[in-house]
């Protein structure tokens, strides 16, 4: 078993790393910002080191600080989280070059499935369904409308390195391309220095459904179910849940066998996810993309499959097989997982920082909270708004929705705005009731009420 591990994130992700590393007995290393000084993840590690200034590009995305932790706290491994540096195929060489376990796939397998035109045609090569779209990277706005038209519209131009909806674009019609392709290339540059675009053909009224895959190194190679993802403002996730209301146990064992088998193929160690589209008569299903990482969604499959991915991704790291549990794993019940923001839903989900005057989380019978915030916590502006996970679990979905809408009621958070009562709007919809939404609901449901408040 590894060591001692240094945690590369912050916020919730971070603060369940070093839970799940103090219940492995491995000893934990948080990095924080000054921003962060006061977060809990930085009070429960068992050593913390303060790597630069609250922007992330001071201290969370400067892999030499990072590192420079690692060697002078003497830890043997480093979880990424998810964000920051993750997928970054450079930072795992230089883990690798360090003689530090990196806790995830290879640099090799993070440049193959991280580049979304390369996943692409890796999927397709080994089998795997993926929609119409154009071959490679585009050269140009001019050369991407001519790919268009053959392939007819409605389209979607998507960055090649972009993720969390940045840099992705719907297309309805021949007169939007031009002016779309360069924002989304300009959104690109911006937020990941690389503003290369493919297009897709775009499904129309599609769930966003996603596998969750974990290998070892012993020759294992399993998923864990899907979980729907199609509760989405702006292709960012407000709502997931485990099962998908619009899989059938058919469709099921087709997208996990498709899942397992690509991961087979290109050798893959640790959790990762597959996304997928699957269209609104759940029949038919087309990758998207691969997210060589653990996801924030992650503890509804835990719940659902009675296992814990953290822990797995750390066993398999230091070179242990995937647990008897988990490679018996069969689903039990219903999870759905809603993320607490600390934004206001009613001035367009403009962010939320500041001191957390009262803070009150629910609990009861089947309800989980991660969270790294508390009572007196501000909320720093540098970092994404999410400041809680609440997690509702029960024997079927009726009962789950019951119990989030209930637990949603009696979270208390004061001194900042959030998303929690914008989610008992949607969890009490008759449509979230009945399963029938998909990722253009949020959307067309927030339209509606502009027009009604008019």
């Amino acid at each position: 078993m590894l060591k001692k591990v240094l945690v590369a994130n912050r916020g919730e992700i971070a603060l369940r790393i070093i839970r799940a590393c103090r219940e492995l007995g491995v000893a934990s290393v948080a990095v924080y910002s000054e921003a962060d000084v006061d977060s809990m993840h930085v009070q429960l590690a068992d050593e913390a080191v303060c790597i630069g200034p609250g922007p992330s590009k001071d201290s969370y995305l400067k892999p030499d600080r990072i590192i420079a932790a690692a060697e002078i706290t003497e830890a043997d491994a480093i979880h990424p989280g998810y964000g920051f540096l993750s997928e970054n195929a450079r930072f795992v060489e230089i883990c690798e070059s360090c003689d530090i376990k990196f806790i995830g796939p290879s640099a090799d397998t993070i440049r193959i499935m991280g580049d979304k035109n390369t996943a692409r045609a890796t999927a397709l090569a080994n089998g795997v369904p993926v929609t119409p779209g154009s071959e490679g990277i585009l050269e140009s706005a001019q050369h991407g409308l001519e790919v268009a038209k053959e392939i007819g519209f409605p389209v979607m131009i998507k960055a090649t390195a972009g993720g969390g909806g940045r840099g992705m674009r719907p297309v309805m019609e021949e007169s939007q391309f031009i002016d779309m392709y360069n924002q989304a290339s300009q959104e690109a540059i911006a937020c990941f220095g690389n503003g290369d675009c493919y297009i897709e053909k775009l499904v129309l009224n599609p769930h966003h459904v996603e596998f969750q895959v974990i290998a070892d190194t012993k020759g294992n190679f399993i998923h864990l179910g899907e979980r729907d993802c199609s509760m989405q403002r702006r292709n960012q996730k407000i709502i997931e849940e485990c099962p998908s209301p619009l899989v059938s146990p058919e469709l099921r064992e087709r997208m996990g066998e498709a899942s397992v088998n690509l991961i087979k193929a290109i050798g893959y160690e640790n959790a990762g996810t597959i996304e997928y589209l699957v269209d609104e008569n759940g029949k038919d299903f087309y990758f998207m993309e691969m997210n060589t990482r653990i996801q924030v969604e992650h503890p509804v499959t835990e719940e659902v499959m009675g296992c814990e991915l953290i822990k797995e991704q750390i066993r398999v790291a230091a070179g242990e097989p995937l647990s008897d549990h988990v490679l018996k794993a069969e689903p039990r019940g219903w999870s759905i997982e809603c993320r607490i923001n600390a934004e206001d839903p009613y001035n367009n989900f403009a962010p939320s920082p500041g001191k957390i005057d009262l803070w009150y989380a629910p609990g009861g019978k089947g309800v989980r909270v991660d969270t790294h915030v508390y009572s007196g916590y501000s909320v720093p502006p540098h970092y994404d708004s999410m400041i809680a996970k609440l997690i509702c679990t029960g024997a079927t979905r009726e009962i789950a929705i019951a119990r989030m809408n209930r637990a949603l009621t009696e979270f208390m958070i004061r001194g900042i705005k959030t998303t929690i009562p914008f989610q008992i709007e949607i969890i009490n919809h008759e449509d979230f009731k009945t399963g029938h939404y998909n990722i253009g609901w949020v959307g067309e449901y927030l339209k509606q009420k502009q027009e009604e408040a008019k």
